[in-house]
């Protein structure tokens, strides 16, 4: 099809001439038509773009895949808590009542929480919720610990209700020397003033001044570790290992009624009370020591006396007086 020849009429000459356009005005049009085109296409892709009607198919699936998974991220955050509450109840009945009962530590909350890694996060940062994948998964991870924790733990406690009685007959029991054959009870745990130097230090025992001879009984089930003077100060001494980190000792003995590697009973006779090694006169040191450490003897005296002998012999061993060694 031919171009169209456009005329305008020239009043001077009276006659109809072409309508030339220039080339420059030419290009301009092109440049304007092509700028339009561009500002226009720019203009519908931000309106697709920002238009939820607009939106794909694909796209509306992906948002309710989204708005689904979180969704269901709450619901196991939900879930998680719950079981978080259970968990802080068992490992309650497990420290104060399980553990108290079979005289067992309790396991610090360090324990239950420790070897989370943290560089395994890593990998799920720079993503969209990565916030709430990552906090959900840490809960995960520390609730797994403490399950295994405390799956660990019951199977101890479980050895130690098969071993009730056992621990139960380790644990000492019963005062060292009988109340009959006792002059007093001199000095109990806690500081006392040293017979010799007259300084205030720690006395790790209790001191039951007898007569030497006075018969000294094994306070609970166990094995003697030794039975010699080899700790300075204490003369003749007997230790008994009783086991569940249970050991007692007996010092400034006369003579020894029992050797080393011998299986003992509670109430036992083990040896006879004296005055060797470091001791201002005759009577028995007596310690009890749970795992490694030294506690109060007294708390222990509910297999052989009274009530009423237990408060006048606590009031006693109370007093900060001079101890006898």
């Amino acid at each position: 099809m031919a171009k169209k020849v456009k005329y305008y009429f020239d009043s001077e000459s009276l006659a109809y001439r072409k309508i030339k356009t220039k080339k420059s005005k030419k290009l301009a049009y092109v440049a304007l038509f092509l700028l339009a085109s561009a500002l226009f296409g720019f203009l519908c892709f931000v309106l697709f773009m920002n238009v939820p009607f607009l939106e794909t198919p694909r796209d509306k699936i992906q948002g309710r895949e989204l708005e689904t998974m979180k969704l269901n991220y709450a619901i196991l955050n939900k879930e998680i808590d719950q079981l978080n509450e259970v968990m802080a109840a068992l490992e309650d009945r497990d420290d104060n009542l399980y553990r108290a009962y079979f005289n067992s530590s309790p396991i610090s909350l360090e324990k239950r929480k420790e070897g989370i890694n943290q560089k395994r996060y890593k990998e799920l940062e720079g993503f969209n919720n990565s916030d709430l994948v990552i906090s959900t998964i840490k809960k995960v991870d520390v609730l797994k610990k403490q399950l295994v924790i405390q799956s660990k733990s019951l199977d101890e406690i479980l050895k130690l209700a098969m071993a009730k009685d056992k621990l139960l007959s380790a644990i000492p029991a019963i005062q060292p020397v009988k109340n009959e054959d006792l002059t007093r009870m001199a000095s109990g745990f806690g500081y006392r003033s040293d017979p010799f130097t007259k300084v205030r230090k720690m006395h790790q025992g209790m001191d039951f001044t007898a007569s030497t001879g006075t018969p000294i009984y094994a306070t609970g089930d166990g094995v003697v570790q030794k039975a010699d003077n080899s700790l300075s100060g204490f003369g003749n001494h007997i230790e008994i290992g009783h086991g569940f980190g249970y050991l007692t000792l007996y010092a400034h003995l006369s003579k020894y009624n029992v050797r080393p590697g011998q299986k003992v009973k509670r109430g036992d006779v083990i040896g006879f009370v004296g005055s060797t090694g470091r001791s201002q006169a005759a009577h028995l040191h007596y310690e009890v020591h749970k795992n490694g450490q030294p506690v109060n003897p007294i708390n222990f005296y509910y297999g052989n006396i009274s009530a009423e002998e237990y408060v006048v012999i606590s009031r006693i061993a109370n007093q900060e007086n001079q101890s006898l060694d």
